[in-house]
């Protein structure tokens, strides 16, 4: 009598195995050192709600790739840790009235357990935690270096702030106008900030996404958000003034079509420019456009704006160009101010209707001038009209060329410009890295020396963000005050923090060093074992988290500290698990999904192969719990092959070997192609073949019951595990090598080919698969004979598939 399958037991015994004898080591049994792989996982933050099944799947995805590439022969790097610091943890503290050291190192305990029951491939001896003073000293020394390399500085403009959060964010952090953490619509605030120069990158970081394996949908979030264009610098001179102001545009083919200029309410020289009769309603507008965000400010429908009363002269043609106020022109894009030209921009027209402001073309598709336009002519090319010595050019090719002739007039300068700005990296919160600068009358901004890192964070009862702009450690004197670095005169710390993001810049380089108390990473281990191979986590992070840790590598690189420039080789980005109606899950929302109940009843194997059969891996899939039924059914329906089959001498017929091939195939190369889902179909679909075959024949031969195994492993370890063991194999299934397969021994001896007449099947027979054209047409005809009325008039063969008489 069979043994029935007894998940529970079998995962308990492996789990123990595994502990004693781990499968991922460094040389193989012949004590061959074996090349690296690394594979690793957006490390979570540590939430108070812990896992769910969404978090799985991610999870499994990697960990399937990591063994993958074990059996390949490969030492597996693949680690994890806790991005611990910053306002998701913070919240979650205030929420639960505790200290966030205390709830986040409970939520990192928590969690760790519910990883674990994925039986991932993890190497906790390679742990990071970014709230270990261990992890920031490093994350705090490479602020330092980019200190004093000049691309971290101090500056106060208006931020986006967060009323709830009480924090600055930074653009990539304003969704829809919102904050990305709490969905608080998000303000403006004038604050003294600390920025990271990523701009002096935007350059390498827009062209060496071309040696990249990643998807092309993220490439292309990264390209939009750095946002290079063409074009120039125009100066604007101010009337009766010595100031001139600065536009850049695209499209200096249309200079002479500029008749009036906007510049953001932020803009240096905006309130000065006010005439005493415009004022009051200059400074009015300067207010209440603080008080909105940059996407509000972008998607107000109806624009608005105020007369400055002043004006200035286009350098072109010495035409009068009145200067308006208006809160669709960002002070940080570009430099603040636009020219206008309404005849040719949709946003200009608008405006210019809305104001009464002449409106001039200087585009025309035919040469000539439209009368009572209704609308901006914006068709990207035509011929140049109403602009002097332009007219009768083609405006594409001036668009070109007008860089350099505004170069050559003296009038402005052909540029670059990124949409890209620096980043925004102070916090005004408690819980994160404190920014280990010191502010001296004397001596300005100084680093805490590098031997004196880690600058730690006080441990402090009330920890609550004020709401005045100031973090909470401005309050505690006896940390704030000290003495100057350079001159030994009373000083004081720097009191907000560093981002969420500081730390998860980075983190993937210190994993492979993360005792070393000398250096962020040693030379040779990050020359042996670095970058990342394979890097998988949602598309969530396609901009801000990716983006910053290329700037970090990048700079890293720079300053010597490793020898590559891009951190991720290839990336994958795994769909979302939602709950009905694909609303994501949350504790608030009640759908949340909890893995454990699932281990228990159906195992580990069988939650991991469910998670991967819910849909392709990098669509988002509704969770629904009766699937994982059929799922175990299947382990079971392997299960039992191998019970009936292990303790008989069966040889292998062509059908078992067919099988066998044909899966180590499809298996292979929808695991290469990452459709995930698609292999867990072919499980299926070769065992329910093997099954019949076995049935036929009393059992399945014990390589091919071997073969199951190994390619069973990376999906369901245990499984493949008590199988390995049950064949007779001492040594782990992990150490046996991925199977190849023989497209020789995969080809069908017969096939079932449709005789058509005319068109439509008469007949199906079984041929040879080798069969010849002429024998095929022969055993067609013979099998159509009596439906063959008329003189044949044309035979066609395709191989394999159809044989058509075609008769009159």
């Amino acid at each position: 009598m069979a043994v029935p399958y007894n998940h529970k037991a079998i995962e308990k015994k492996w789990r123990e195995n595994w502990e004693k004898n781990p499968v991922n080591t460094k040389e193989d049994k012949n004590g061959n050192k074996r090349e690296k792989y690394y594979c690793l996982d957006m490390f979570p933050y540590p939430s108070g709600n812990g896992l769910h099944v969404g978090h799985w799947r991610g999870y499994v995805i990697s960990d399937v790739w990591s063994r993958y590439k074990l059996l390949q022969g490969y030492y597996i790097i693949h680690p994890m840790g806790w991005d611990a610091f910053g306002l998701p943890a913070e919240n979650y503290a205030i929420k639960m009235g505790v200290h966030p050291a205390k709830s986040t190192a409970e939520n990192i305990k928590h969690i760790k357990e519910q990883i674990n029951q994925i039986a991932a491939l993890y190497d906790w001896d390679l742990e990071v935690n970014t709230t270990d003073p261990n992890y920031y000293k490093w994350t705090q020394w490479i602020f330092v270096k980019m200190f004093k390399a000049g691309l971290a500085y101090e500056k106060e403009f208006p931020i986006n702030w967060c009323p709830s959060c009480k924090t600055g964010l930074a653009n990539e952090e304003v969704v829809n106008g919102k904050c990305e953490r709490c969905g608080t619509e998000v303000t403006k605030k004038n604050l003294r900030q600390w920025m990271l120069k990523i701009t002096a990158y935007a350059e390498r970081l827009l062209n060496d996404l071309d040696k990249l394996d990643w998807p092309e949908k993220v490439k292309k979030m990264q390209t939009d958000w750095i946002g290079k264009s063409y074009g120039a610098e125009v100066d604007f001179p101010v009337e009766g003034r010595e100031e001139k102001i600065t536009v850049y545009t695209t499209r200096p083919d249309t200079l002479h079509g500029a008749t009036f200029m906007v510049l953001a309410p932020e803009h240096e020289l905006a309130a000065s420019l006010a005439t005493p009769e415009n004022k009051e309603a200059v400074e009015r507008y300067i207010y209440e456009a603080s008080m909105k965000s940059n996407v509000d400010r972008m998607q107000d429908k109806e624009k608005t704006g105020v007369f400055t009363g002043t004006y200035a002269i286009n350098p072109l043609n010495g035409a009068k160009v009145p200067i308006w106020l208006s809160d669709y022109v960002l002070a940080d894009y570009g430099t603040g101010a636009i020219m206008c030209v309404p005849a040719h921009d949709d946003r200009d027209f608008e405006f210019a209707k809305k104001f009464d402001i002449p409106i001039i073309q200087v585009i025309s598709k035919d040469g000539k001038e439209i009368e009572n336009m209704t609308e901006a002519y914006t068709e990207a090319s035509g011929i140049m009209i109403n602009s002097g010595e332009w007219n009768g050019m083609e405006s594409s090719v001036l668009k070109k060329e007008g860089p350099h002739i505004i170069e050559e007039k003296g009038i402005g300068r052909a540029t670059v410009n990124y949409k890209l700005r620096d980043w925004v990296f102070s916090r005004q919160r408690y819980w994160g890295e404190p920014i280990p600068i010191v502010h001296c009358p004397d001596c300005g901004a100084v680093p805490v020396p590098e031997e004196e890192l880690p600058l730690q964070l006080p441990d402090v009862e009330s920890y609550e963000p004020t709401g005045t702009g100031e973090s909470p450690l401005a309050a505690i004197d006896e940390w704030v005050n000290c003495k100057c670095p350079v001159c030994g005169k009373p000083a004081k710390r720097e009191t907000n923090t560093m981002p969420q993001w500081a730390g998860s810049s980075w983190y993937f380089l210190r994993y492979v060093d993360n005792h070393n108390d000398k250096e962020l990473v040693s030379r040779e281990k990050a020359d042996a074992l670095l970058p990342v191979d394979m890097y998988i986590g949602g598309v969530e992070h396609a901009v801000l988290h990716l983006l910053y840790s290329r700037f970090y590598t990048k700079f890293l690189c720079d300053i010597g500290v490793i020898d590559f420039d891009e951190p991720f080789t290839k990336l994958f980005n795994q769909g979302m698990i939602t709950g009905k109606n694909g609303i994501k899950m949350s504790k608030s929302k009640g759908n949340v999904v909890s893995p454990d109940d699932l281990v228990r009843d159906y195992g580990c194997d069988s939650l991991r192969m469910y998670e991967l059969f819910v849909g392709p891996p990098e669509l988002d899939a509704e969770w629904d719990d009766r699937g994982i039924d059929g799922v175990y059914r299947f382990l079971k329906k392997v299960w039992n092959l191998l019970q009936d089959s292990k303790e008989k001498d069966i040889k292998a017929t062509k059908d078992m070997l067919k099988e066998r091939h044909r899966l180590v195939y499809d298996v292979t190369t929808r695991l290469e192609n990452f459709s995930l889902n698609t292999v867990i179909s072919a499980f299926m679909e070769h065992t329910n073949s093997l099954a019949a075959i076995a049935k036929k024949e009393g059992g399945v031969d014990k390589e091919t019951l071997e073969t199951m195994a190994v390619l069973l492993a990376p999906f369901a370890p245990h499984m493949a595990e008590e199988m390995w063991e049950e064949l007779g194999h001492t040594e782990t299934v992990f150490h046996a090598g991925w199977p190849s397969y023989d497209e020789e021994a995969m080809k069908d001896d017969e096939v079932e080919i449709a005789v058509q007449v005319n068109g439509k099947t008469r007949a199906v027979v079984a041929l040879p698969a080798d069969v010849s054209k002429e024998d095929a047409i022969a055993k067609g005809k013979e099998a159509v004979q009596d439906k063959l009325t008329g003189n044949i008039v044309k035979e066609i063969y395709v191989p394999g598939r159809i044989i058509n008489i075609v008769v009159k």
